[in-house]
């Protein structure tokens, strides 16, 4: 018999019980008025507490629960560097001016012409390329770690960026 750390009833017949983030001596008349009787797990945080028991030896790519390929061992092909040549020479070659194939593609005439100035689109546009024009703007990743300063950017080059080119 104790007393209840709620309602202030003395001698009485208490449980432990979580009230938030605090553990508490709780009688049951408050532990049913309260309803804080034992709650079950909703199933998507038992999904996530699980996943964070994991243990320390799982990589990273596994403990957020993704299932297959590591994502850093993906890099095995790379944009060909030519890109903006190869969409042109392909559009070209199908006889369409940017406006038929921005229709074909659902992109807008500068996005088009973006890219084939050079300018990297995204992942998913690049495969909207390759799909409507039959071509492949990828390559098989080189050994050879090449750097591009990015022309678009009004900063120019940093002295970090000279030391990074010199390592």
């Amino acid at each position: 018999m104790a007393d209840c750390e709620l309602c202030g009833a003395m001698k009485v017949a208490v449980k432990r019980v979580k009230t938030g983030k605090t553990e508490v001596a709780a009688c049951g008349r408050c532990v049913d008025k309260m309803n804080l009787g034992p709650k079950e797990t909703a199933p998507g945080l038992a999904k996530a507490q699980s996943m964070h028991a994991r243990p320390s030896h799982t990589s990273a790519y596994a403990a957020k629960g993704k299932k297959g390929k590591d994502i850093m061992l993906k890099a095995e092909k790379e944009l060909a560097a030519d890109f903006g040549k190869r969409i042109t020479n392909a559009r070209k070659a199908k006889g369409w001016n940017h406006a038929t194939l921005g229709k074909r593609m659902a992109e807008t005439v500068n996005i088009i012409k973006a890219a084939e100035s050079g300018k990297r689109p995204t992942d998913g546009v690049l495969k909207k390329f390759e799909r409507v024009l039959g071509i492949s703007l990828w390559v098989i990743a080189s050994e050879e770690t090449t750097t591009q300063i990015d022309r678009s950017s009004s900063r120019g080059m940093t002295l970090g960026d000279y030391f990074n080119d010199n390592k």
